[in-house]
């Protein structure tokens, strides 16, 4: 390693003493999170810690720039100066040949499941896979690496082939990103929740690798698609799309209808793990995601394999092989019902246990090695832990419904089944009638919609006034719904009769929310199927939405 004065000049102003200082490697916004998954086993007591982008991808922008600036508890260092310094331990999830000008021990892991995708660009070869070929890991032909991570003991048996003499500084230490997410389990419910997967609803995760070949370069609208085609109250769709895209592309703006209509767009930096933890189903890529969601044992759908740029000998070539398909043409709501009903969850298991083994072991592999480097420091005696990821922050985020429904819907006795699909401006298929909130823009539906709801509770006008303006200008409105609080509303019918509506709360269930504009389309689907008004403060309502059911009754006015 090259030999550089070793000079802190700020170690005067330090409160507690620096025994041991570590650099984080960035080459990509992906492999930076993936470092800080590694980095959260080192007791930071007397670790001075660095973060560097090491230059060259194409991927590298400001907006890494931005998030390495952010993280609290790091010093960020430009490359020209992390190489003129001298650091007991580098540690980086995405390995490049100008590395070896690092002075530290350098420990190099995967930035995904193992080690798949051939990127000749950094390669310099056809058949090695990205991180495991000769011109990454040597310079001048001796190897750079002091510890070379591998998942499973598969890649060694690929890099004795494709770079042999780095087989000595080889370790198969498991995956610290998907031992996180085991330790994320018990945080389900929190996710779900921050997801919007409540009330009965279940959570479609749709993931895609970068490229061409990725299912968001195959098919960008099929995450608008299954919004538009999954009943809103029974499905949540949450979007994870690998930050390479994020660094090319506009996914906010490119989905701006998608996340209008309620689909949750997962940051870059922080929360798909989150999602995988609370998904009951995905659809995905030969993206190491959709390897983690099938490792996780939810029931999976390919929408793109991604042979054509993999490894034919890789676990993810397998993978994409192996793993059900997708139609994105075909009937979205069949073939994930289907998926969720007959997948065994386990199917996939050969297949994913080829890219991560060691599971739940990763931590006390990798500790040992990590604290080999910093020789001032003593390993903590406690069992190492991976601590559980954060909850998503999605945008937009739950508290953002659509603004505008096609709604179908039945009623038996006092009983309401409904469907409620977000409307799409650009799929114009006839789905029973509109319902919309006040605040839904331009006018294209609200003279032709039956239900009319004001989300708002704190409004300026009074309810009651609301609802008489909105009859007066809206004759056709079968039912105006004013909320009153989250789950209270006031009714007004076509008949001019007002009604408050509130949601009954079950013994030993939580406090119950209403959905304004659902009970505005349960009343008038009760109503179009002769429902008489006069019996509502009697007999009360029972919504349904798939199997779940709120049951809500009715009062006069004085």
């Amino acid at each position: 390693m090259p030999s550089h004065p070793h000079v802190w000049p700020a170690d005067r102003w330090n409160t507690r003493p620096v025994k041991a200082r570590v650099l984080a490697v960035a080459r990509t916004l992906t492999s930076a999170t993936r470092v800080l998954d590694v980095l959260a086993l080192l007791d930071p007591d007397g670790v001075e810690r660095y973060f560097t982008v090491n230059p060259g991808s194409v991927f590298a922008d400001r907006a890494l720039d931005d998030y390495l600036h952010a993280l609290p508890g790091f010093t960020v260092l430009d490359w020209e100066d992390a190489i003129r310094h001298r650091f007991d331990l580098a540690v980086a999830c995405a390995v490049h040949s100008s590395m070896h000008r690092l002075d530290a021990g350098l420990v190099v892991l995967p930035h995904g499941a193992g080690y798949n995708r051939l990127v000749t660009e950094s390669t310099r070869d056809t058949v090695s896979s990205a991180g495991l070929s000769r011109h990454e890991l040597t310079h001048h032909g001796r190897v750079f690496v002091d510890v070379l991570g591998l998942s499973h003991p598969e890649q060694l048996d690929r890099l004795r082939t494709s770079c042999p003499e780095a087989l000595d500084v080889a370790r198969v230490v498991g995956d610290p990103c998907f031992d996180r997410m085991l330790a994320s389990l018990r945080s389900r419910d929190a996710y779900r929740a921050a997801l919007g997967a409540v009330d009965g609803r279940r959570l479609v995760v749709v993931d895609s690798t970068w490229s061409e070949h990725s299912l968001f370069g195959r098919h960008p609208d099929l995450p608008r698609h299954l919004v538009r085609r999954l009943p809103a109250d029974e499905y949540t769709v949450a979007v994870v799309l690998h930050p390479n895209i994020w660094s090319r592309h506009d996914p906010e703006a490119l989905l701006d209808t998608a996340c209008r209509m309620g689909l949750r767009l997962i940051p870059p930096h922080q929360g798909w793990q989150a999602a995988l933890v609370a998904a009951d189903c995905l659809i995905g890529d030969h993206g190491s995601v959709s390897v983690y969601g099938a490792a996780l044992e939810r029931p999976t759908l390919l929408a793109a394999t991604g042979a054509a740029e993999l490894d034919p000998g890789s676990p993810s070539y397998a993978f994409g092989q192996a793993a059900p398909p997708l139609d994105p043409d075909g009937d979205l709501a069949a073939q994930i019902e289907q998926a969720l009903q007959k997948q065994d969850p386990a199917a996939l298991r050969t297949v994913t246990d080829r890219s991560l083994s060691r599971r739940g072991h990763s931590a006390e592999l990798l500790r040992p090695l990590l604290y080999s480097f910093l020789e001032h420091l003593d390993e903590p005696e406690h069992a190492p832990l991976l601590p559980p990821y954060p909850k998503p922050v999605p945008r937009p985020d739950t508290t953002d419904a659509p603004t505008a429904y096609d709604v179908e819907g039945e009623s038996e006795g006092t009983e309401v089944t409904l469907r409620r699909y977000p409307f799409d401006p650009r799929d114009h298929t006839p789905r029973g009638f509109h319902a919309l909130s006040d605040d839904h823009p331009g006018d294209e539906l609200r003279y032709t919609a039956e239900v009319l709801a004001r989300t708002e509770v704190h409004a300026e006008r009074p309810a009651t006034r609301w609802l008489a303006d909105s009859a007066a200008e809206l004759p056709g409105l079968a039912v105006a719904v004013a909320a009153l609080g989250p789950a209270r509303h006031l009714l007004r019918l076509h008949t001019g009769l007002l009604l408050e509506a509130c949601a009954e709360r079950d013994w030993s269930s939580p406090e119950p929310r209403l959905d304004p504009l659902l009970l505005g389309s349960a009343v008038a689907c009760w109503l179009a199927d002769g429902g008489d008004p006069a019996g509502l403060p009697e007999h009360g309502l029972t919504i349904r939405t798939g199997e779940h059911r709120t049951r809500v009754s009715f009062t006069t006015g004085p």
